[in-house]
């Protein structure tokens, strides 16, 4: 069968333990029909010189904020720990409009197919206004980009002891009722979808447990994934402690939410045996190394967590905490976090790599069509030039 494009000549990452020097990948109907070296390659419509280029699968982002590319390098919170922070920005994002989200997502996305990422999902937990989550829908589209929105959420406002505004909050019941909404609007199953969908309210200490219980809820009942904020700062502790009299992860295992259908972000601060248990229930994580240096809350040891056998991926986190959405920035940094705490030959480059497609995948609950590119997975893929100044 004749492919419709054929790149040939490169140095292949196909995926973890399978690289070709000097191959060729053929795609067919956006996917990946065949993968190989030599003579033996099929005729295309269409024949792409990769002499001299690295390609790899596309990076894929498994936590990121879109809107903030908006307060991007926000002087006042520069310096702030996590809650101080969000206490800053809080007031600024309660101005946030269908447009200026459309804008932002649009933008963001762009730096991420710069950075080499061809997929990312979008946590949109701040919701002044109604509608905002179709607005950053309808960007990704336009572009052209594999998209996965997540209907995050907010109910307590200062007013009940948590930090936002009560603009950007809202009632358990709106929530609900436009988290199946989006879902019946929006999710999509089918294989090489480019829009899917998953229930994430912001944090355990930012929504009322019926939010918790009931997105696992409708999770199960749509076939939807389930995102969160996890273990990320020491200020969680407290509060779970204090109002719930446990840790974020028992809080987080007794609201329902212990199992396959569910990725966190962050993950900084849980004990060895809560991190076993959360991988045994098929849980994962990602890492946002250079987001957690930028706060000064610490960061995850992804080595650690994979050595107790979690999935791990990598997000960008918002841009008003890391002031970029690079990927590849990100996959760089997390090398660099993993053989800063564990030794030169913790992490290796192929690791960080793995962490940024296949552990990403797992995040999605993706692994069968991204994040690699062996035959039958779609064609998302990256073209790196080696020979560049930068």
């Amino acid at each position: 069968m004749v492919a419709d494009l054929l790149i040939d000549d490169a140095y292949l990452y196909v995926d973890r333990g399978w690289e070709i020097a000097g191959g060729w990948i053929a795609i067919k109907d956006g996917r990946v029909q065949a993968v190989g070296a030599g003579a033996d390659r099929p005729e295309a419509r269409r024949v792409i010189s990769a002499r001299g280029r690295l390609v790899t699968p596309g990076l894929i982002n498994a936590h990121h904020h879109m809107y903030q590319n908006l307060t991007r390098a926000f002087a006042p919170v520069t310096s702030a720990s996590l809650f101080d922070w969000l206490r800053g920005l809080y007031p600024r994002w309660a101005m946030l409009t269908d447009e200026s989200v459309y804008v932002s997502t649009f933008v963001a996305i762009a730096e991420l197919l710069m950075g080499g990422c061809t997929t990312s999902m979008d946590h949109m937990y701040v919701h002044p206004r109604p509608l905002l989550i179709d607005a950053q829908i309808r960007a990704a589209r336009e572009i052209g980009f594999r998209f996965y929105a997540t209907r995050g959420s907010m109910t307590r406002s200062v007013e009940d002891g948590g930090l936002p505004p009560r603009s950007v909050v809202q009632d358990e019941d709106t929530i609900l009722a436009d988290s199946v909404r989006l879902a019946e609007t929006y999710h999509d199953p089918a294989p090489g979808a480019m829009t899917r969908l998953a229930l994430a309210p912001c944090s355990l200490f930012s929504v009322s447990e019926r939010i918790m219980v009931e997105s696992a809820r409708l999770a199960e009942a749509h076939d939807l994934r389930l995102h969160t904020h996890l273990a990320e700062d020491h200020d969680e502790d407290r509060y779970c402690a204090e109002i719930y009299g446990c840790t974020p992860v028992e809080y987080f295992e007794r609201v329902g939410w212990a199992g396959p259908r569910s990725w966190v972000a962050h993950f900084i601060y849980p004990s060895e045996a809560e991190i076993g248990r959360l991988a045994h229930a098929g849980v994962c994580s990602a890492q946002c190394p250079c987001s957690n240096m930028m706060i000064g809350g610490g960061s995850a040891d992804a080595m650690r967590l994979r050595r107790l056998g979690m999935r791990v991926g990598l997000g960008c986190d918002g841009s008003a905490s890391t002031d970029h959405a690079s990927m590849w920035l990100e996959t760089r940094m997390a090398m660099l976090l993993g053989r800063y705490r564990n030794g030169p030959t913790a992490m290796t480059a192929r690791d960080a790599l793995d962490l940024a497609t296949r552990g990403g995948a797992a995040c999605l609950g993706w692994e069968d069509e991204i994040g690699h590119l062996r035959p039958g997975a779609c064609a998302d893929l990256v073209i790196w030039h080696l020979s560049d100044v930068a």
